[in-house]
């Protein structure tokens, strides 16, 4: 190693290895993962515009309009994995390995079963839908939109079963594991785009393949090698399925659902939105700024992954103080990403100019203060969102979830329609409909801790 570089590697060290063994475990894989993001983001900032310039802007935003379409049919997961990393992690920590491998193997089978049924269905669905004119473009495309939606749509099913391995790994205190099967998918579709582009002319129908191909072959990856290494004990099996053991998992899991199903809605809709309202153009402009500042909410995610699991086991061992000093770290990493996201906004015109090339998108500046508004909002809740979904503390959640679309349709069409703040609405909106974020996860945390209350609260 070189020497003047060995400060450096006894400071990281000594902060690494320093503290609670939760700890170590969690700042371990907050190092790593970091890095591992690294590599998704710079992939991510590469992608967009390969593919917009692939295919154009406008198609782009059909793409992505289409797979939010798709996302939708993700609620039939009935928040089965979320509830499965709650029980894993909860059988882990009593030591019931057994029980653990019940809870896998009755969540694949479930799932399996579900987007089976699901994925039919839609296939004979999907030769009435008028897709042209849902997503507001030219008649000659409806051939090709309406086998987008077929690929798209298979990838969803099959990722959603497959990526039940993602929450294993996450339930496991192993974030970085997690976003190392991530990144990969990325690289091969990196890897496919790139082809694409020296080889053929811009398609929508090769695009979807590509980019819903090359997550699914890491997926698939994944499953072997974990289950024959590392979950090998709890590997899924045919004898260990039973269904009586879903109850567990269905009752924590529709919680997860529908909270779920809100955050579908009011994300996923947003793109139909603009793209009625301002075109496919549009949609794209929204993209951007989503991919731009959601860089923050990355890095935030990098930190936060794993306190959820960590949480679990905390509270269950009533270590209080831990996840106390947890909360005050994650508080300060607020701060940190907040100076980062005032300078990204202040320079926004010019990383677009520079990311995407000149004249590509017009983004307007109301657009960008709102998404950088939004995505520290997200930021300020998560810690606490993160906490309350560890311990299980979901009604109050439940409710405002139950809330929020209806607030974020409301306020959105509102703002287009009479206010006339074009893109800008739907952040706007978002805000808005955010309010658990800002105000109920705070105070729940705040009485849960701190005023150690119960009822309601830790319901």
């Amino acid at each position: 190693m070189d020497n003047s570089l060995i400060p450096l590697y006894s400071f990281f060290k000594g902060h690494i290895y320093k503290g609670h063994i939760r700890s170590i475990k969690a700042k371990k894989n907050i190092v790593a993962t970091f890095f591992i993001k690294g590599m998704s983001i710079a992939i991510s900032l590469l992608l967009v515009p390969l593919t917009i310039h692939y295919v154009n802007p406008s198609r782009y935003g059909i793409f992505i309009t289409l797979s939010s379409i798709v996302g939708w049919f993700s609620f039939f997961d009935i928040g089965l994995s979320q509830g499965l990393r709650n029980k894993f992690a909860e059988a882990k920590a009593k030591g019931n390995h057994e029980l653990a491998q019940v809870y896998v193997s009755t969540t694949y089978a479930i799932l399996a079963i579900i987007f089976f049924i699901v994925w039919v269905v839609f296939l004979i669905a999907n030769n009435f839908f008028d897709w042209a004119h849902l997503l507001n473009v030219s008649e000659n495309m409806r051939s090709e939109v309406s086998v987008l939606a077929i690929i798209i749509f298979t990838y969803f099913c099959l990722q959603f079963v497959l990526g039940t391995i993602t929450t294993l790994i996450l339930a496991n205190q192993q974030s970085a594991k997690s976003s190392l099967i991530s990144v990969l998918g990325q690289i091969v579709s990196l890897i496919f785009i790139l082809v694409l582009v020296k080889t053929t002319e811009g398609s929508l129908v090769k695009l979807g393949i590509a980019l819903c191909l090359s997550p699914l072959l890491v997926l698939i990856a994944a499953n072997v090698f974990f289950f024959k290494g590392t979950f090998r004990k709890y590997s899924p099996s045919f004898s260990k399925i039973k269904f009586s053991y879903a109850k567990g998992l269905f009752n924590l899991g529709i919680i997860f659902f529908i909270i779920q199903v809100a955050g579908i809605v009011q994300f996923q809709t947003a793109n139909i939105i603009i793209s009625r309202n301002f075109g496919s153009n549009q949609v794209t402009t929204y993209s951007i700024v989503c991919k731009y500042f959601g860089i923050l909410a990355m890095l935030s995610t990098i930190f936060l992954t794993p306190f959820w699991s960590a949480t679990t086991e905390a509270y269950l061992k009533n270590d209080i103080q831990w996840i106390k000093n947890g909360i005050k770290k994650y508080n300060l990493l607020n701060v940190l990403l907040l100076g980062i996201g005032i300078v990204m906004l202040i320079f926004s015109d010019n990383i677009y100019t520079l990311w995407l090339g000149k004249g590509t998108v017009t983004i307007p500046f109301s657009v960008s203060l709102w998404g950088f508004i939004f995505f520290n909002i997200q930021m300020f809740g998560g810690k606490y969102v993160m906490f309350l979904n560890g311990i299980s503390a979901l009604r109050i959640q439940f409710w405002a979830s139950v809330i929020s679309p209806f607030v974020y349709i409301i306020v959105s069409i509102t703002l287009i329609k009479y206010f006339h703040l074009g893109v800008a609405s739907l952040f706007i909106a978002s805000v808005i409909a955010n309010f658990n974020a800002f105000i109920l996860s705070p105070l729940q945390y705040h009485l849960i801790i701190n005023k150690n209350k119960k009822g309601i609260w830790l319901k």
